[in-house]
């Protein structure tokens, strides 16, 4: 399956043109500025950090971590394709992708209690739960593990 996938006429484009590459690797770049970008400066703003951005501010700003997690699940997936049968079985790329699951899990989970709790967390000597936290916590290692396991992919 992962061959085939390899000798698709997408898969060629992305590995043997002069662009295909070179292009989807910069999307991939501009996706994961935006979605890491934003779970982390949430999770940074849930642990203490930040303190002058409220919290409600960050739900408008979740559509467009959707976006950015779009942009890199579709440029990531034609990366893939380019070399699929090498990076099935590379461990970097294997932990990349539980960590990004494990990251997207925080996410929405955090979004959650953010659309019910964010304007109590707001008032004076108010905060995230203990539970929402950890959660936090657990985001912020899995973005950050995903970004280095990616540039790991190349070297192992």
């Amino acid at each position: 399956m992962f061959e085939a996938l390899e000798n698709s006429t997408a898969a060629i484009w992305v590995g043997e043109s002069l662009w295909g590459y070179p292009l989807l690797l910069g999307l991939h770049v501009v996706g994961l500025a935006i979605v890491a970008g934003i779970f982390i400066m949430l999770d940074l703003r849930i642990l203490g950090l930040n303190k002058g951005v409220a919290y409600e501010s960050f739900l408008s700003l979740f559509p467009l971590a959707w976006i950015g997690l779009a942009i890199n699940a579709m440029s990531g997936t034609a990366l893939f394709s380019s070399q699929a049968t090498t990076f099935i079985s590379n461990t970097p790329f294997l932990f990349k992708i539980g960590s990004i699951t494990v990251g997207i899990i925080c996410a929405v989970l955090i979004r959650g209690r953010l659309r019910l709790s964010a304007a109590s967390w707001d008032a004076p000597g108010a905060g995230a739960s203990g539970a929402t936290r950890l959660m936090a916590v657990v985001s912020l290692f899995s973005w950050i593990g995903a970004i280095a396991a990616g540039r790991l992919i190349a070297y192992l």
